[in-house]
């Protein structure tokens, strides 16, 4: 009897976390996440290719700042990569990012960028100039991006 029961419950936890799952990938905040990866991804390809520290820092940062789980980030990650793929400029992700987030958000975002330029040891040239097309795109000042670059040189280095 109570194992049936236990089987019971353990059915109904099964379904309620395939629906809160669900409810994730349909949540309005999803194109704010997709919008975010893609503008990681589309920095770590900037200098040729995506490593693999760059791909486990974008994954770290996806749950950080998302609060996922590995499928959703692997999801979100692959749905991510296939816009950039499609995308004709960065202006597609930036316009989503405006629409919602706020100046301390765009700027911890460029953060996370700079942190993904960094994840390599290098700074390349097309890293340079993307992050500054980003930041314009975002309306980010020169000098918040500079600060965010230092901030986060500062704290790869402890």
């Amino acid at each position: 009897m109570f194992e049936y029961l236990r089987k019971v419950l353990a059915e109904k936890d099964e379904q309620i976390a395939q629906l809160q799952k669900i409810e994730t990938l349909k949540s309005p905040n999803r194109k704010y996440q997709v919008a975010t990866a893609a503008l990681l991804v589309e920095m770590a390809k900037a200098d040729g290719d995506i490593s693999e520290v760059e791909r486990e820092r974008i994954i770290y940062l996806m749950k950080k700042d998302f609060d996922l789980d590995d499928e959703c980030v692997d999801e979100l990650l692959a749905l991510s990569e296939e816009k950039v793929k499609d995308s004709i400029s960065v202006y597609e992700f930036t316009s989503v990012i405006n629409e919602a987030f706020s100046q301390s958000e765009k700027l911890e975002l460029i953060k996370n960028l700079w942190r993904i330029i960094y994840e390599d040891g290098k700074l390349d040239s097309y890293e340079d100039r993307l992050i500054k097309i980003i930041g314009s795109t975002m309306n980010i000042e020169h000098k918040d991006i500079i600060a965010a670059k230092l901030f986060v040189k500062q704290e790869l280095a402890k």
